[in-house]
């Protein structure tokens, strides 16, 4: 199992402070927490001081992030200060975010998404690190022979929706298509995984299957005019920027009359028709309370397998449908 090598933490440092505090200000924080003002702990009780580094701010990495937090307070309450941070959608944020939670001593840190992911790994072999939103870890993290657990001082939550489902619907909401485009961000690692096993098996249907790749923001509207031009159905995996930005690619797609499939309900709900999505919030959740047990000694993360979302649920964005003429069957779910 080959892991991505860990650097020596950099020493705590005032400009360090100054630039952590700079990352986190300019782009915002994760919503605070809506569950109940936990009691203040026991006398005696251990506390606990967990950090938090979100990759950017849209709708699952948010729900990700208040479930575990709601998870924490409800299991340990009282006992444990979150210190969060949003990296603006920057690995380079990510590795000083990192560096800054390794100098302050944190007892544990929650990496929501894969560049948060990666940036913990290579900054600390030490500090518990629980990732989420994470799609694949061994793609992430570039282990060979994935036998289901990281080792070490990382596991986590996966929020992959089975892909082979996926097409499956696909397939069954526009069966008479032949071009399928796949658009994504060509530099978020597991983005690349889904959209590479996701077009194996939309062949395997007959399906012709094209790879539409942006970088950033800037070329993404580009790119979707491209992919619509010759595509007639989109797929979208679970992308981070395009779920930052799914109005920029709901204003190409629903003029130009293309339906898009989605890998989660945030990027459905601004651009898609349908999705088969997962609980962001549940997955937070659960890693919540795989912290909880790490942090008492309970458990293990050395041990620790990843995690998924128990369900899977059909589901459509009704506004986009009817822009474009379409009707979902009985058994999919309105997104609210």
């Amino acid at each position: 199992m080959k892991i991505l090598s860990k650097v020596t933490a950099l020493a705590a440092s005032s400009a360090l402070v100054l630039s952590l505090a700079a990352c986190g200000g300019s782009t915002g924080s994760t919503p605070a927490s809506t569950a109940p003002e936990a009691s203040a702990p026991a006398e005696g009780t251990a506390s606990y001081t967990v950090g938090i580094c979100q990759q950017m701010t849209h709708e699952a990495l948010d729900a990700a992030t208040q479930g575990f937090k709601d998870a924490l307070n409800e299991l340990l309450p009282g006992q444990v200060e979150f210190v969060e941070q949003d990296a603006g959608g920057e690995y380079a944020n990510c590795g000083t975010i990192m560096d800054g939670f390794v100098a302050e001593g944190v007892d544990l840190i929650l990496a929501n998404a894969t560049y948060p992911l990666q940036a913990a790994a290579s900054a600390t072999a030490d500090i518990p690190v629980l990732g989420t939103s994470v799609t694949d870890y061994a793609t992430a993290l570039s282990i060979e022979d994935w036998t289901g657990t990281v080792g070490g001082n990382i596991s986590g939550t996966s929020d992959l929706a089975p892909l082979d489902q996926q097409a499956a619907m696909l397939n069954e909401l526009f069966p008479d298509a032949v071009n399928v485009g796949l658009l994504y961000c060509s530099g978020e690692p597991n983005s690349v995984y889904q959209v590479e096993t996701i077009q194996g098996y939309l062949e395997d249907m007959g399906y012709t299957c094209t790879q539409y790749a942006f970088t950033d923001v800037n070329d993404l509207s580009s790119v979707a005019q491209t992919a619509c031009d010759g595509s007639d159905v989109i797929y979208i995996p679970t992308d981070n920027t395009a779920a930052a930005n799914t109005e920029t690619i709901a204003n190409v797609v629903i003029p130009a009359g293309v339906p898009v499939i989605a890998g989660e309900s945030g990027i459905c709900s601004g651009c898609g028709v349908a999705t088969l999505s997962i609980s962001y919030y549940d997955i937070g959740y659960k890693t919540g309370e795989m912290a909880a047990q790490i942090l008492t000694g309970e458990a293990d993360i050395s041990t620790m397998p990843v995690e998924y979302a128990p369900n899977v649920t059909k589901m459509y964005n009704a506004a986009n449908c009817e822009a474009l003429g379409l009707t979902m069957p009985e058994d999919y779910e309105a997104i609210a």
